[in-house]
């Protein structure tokens, strides 16, 4: 199982080190097999740092070239070679500097060099968004809206921080440890310090309303299932997740499917609830049934694999 250590800090205040949180879960039986560096994208964007473009010319050797000099907070200028339509005087812009290696989505990485290009001398890369691996625009470079610093580095300019995931070898009876919240509670009784509260303020509460659907749940075996509660909900857009959700989800493994699939994933990984989102009109006669079925029973999961059922002990 795997934590994200700035989403355990949600649960639980404390300062200690990702090395001595490690070793304060393993001390209460929650074995740290492995520590693992975050980076939001590949490379974390090092040797990326923010520029503003003193000078922007026209090539003299190809059309749809400029010719630039950029000051990223050192006493010489770099002269860069553009190649983007935007591009103009007075912008600040993301500037791979010379040594750096951008990891561009489904694209081969780009080592930055001192080179020329047409002749003329260029000394780092003013960078679009698909260039970075954030994103896959390659309408133009980012142009930034920014007070900081010239050199400032791009990761300040994003405020990404320093993050670490655990890697817990979980044994069958520690389920109550299965995931953020479970686990933060061995910091509670490590530090005798209480659980952060729930805030539900910035939650908009969601009224019952009238519906024609009727959705109904069976229970075959209760004694492997003693409960399974559904609530309907309607006007829901099916659509990509939000960035943090995303991120947080990919960090500890977790692919992300769309907005209903990953927040169902979110709370179990979260508060250690399991939840499933089921489309109502594809519901068979409106019922769900919770049952068990033989060993080796075909289904198609939601990433379009055809699977076996293990054998229901």
């Amino acid at each position: 199982m795997k934590l994200l250590l700035s989403w355990l800090k949600d649960h639980i205040e404390c300062s200690e080190s990702v090395s001595e949180i490690a070793s304060i879960l393993t001390q209460t039986g929650l074995e740290v097999e492995n520590i693992e560096k975050q980076e939001i994208v590949k490379g974390g964007l090092k040797g990326v740092v923010i520029g503003e473009v003193k000078t922007c010319e026209p090539h003299p050797n190809a059309d749809r070239l400029k010719l630039t000099t950029v000051d990223i907070g050192n006493t010489t200028l770099l002269p860069i070679v553009c190649g983007a339509s935007n591009i103009a005087k007075g912008q600040k812009v993301l500037v791979a500097t010379v040594g750096t290696t951008l990891y561009p989505i489904s694209k081969e990485p780009i080592s930055i060099a001192k080179t020329k290009i047409r002749g003329e001398v260029s000394e780092g890369m003013i960078c679009a968004e698909d260039e970075l691996g954030i994103g896959t625009s390659h309408e133009g470079i980012m142009a930034l809206s920014t007070s900081l610093p010239n050199g400032t580095s791009a990761t300040d300019y994003f405020n990404w921080k320093e993050d670490y995931t655990l890697e817990i070898g979980l044994t069958p009876n520690r389920a109550d440890a299965a995931s953020h919240r479970g686990t933060a509670r061995d910091l509670k009784a490590y530090f005798q310090k209480e659980l952060k509260p729930f805030d539900y303020s910035s939650l908009d509460i969601i009224k019952p309303i009238k519906s024609n659907l009727s959705i109904h749940v069976a229970i075959e075996n209760k004694e492997a299932c003693k409960r399974y509660t559904g609530v309907l909900l309607t006007n829901i857009t099916v659509k990509a997740s939000p960035t943090w959700l995303k991120q947080r989800l990919e960090s500890i493994g977790v692919k992300s499917i769309n907005n209903i699939v990953d927040i169902t994933n979110y709370i179990l990984h979260d508060i250690g609830q399991p939840l499933h989102a089921f489309d109502a009109d594809k519901i068979a006669g409106g019922k769900i049934t919770v049952k068990a079925l033989p060993a080796n029973t075909l289904f198609t999961t939601l990433d379009g694999v055809e699977r076996k059922l293990n054998a229901f002990d």
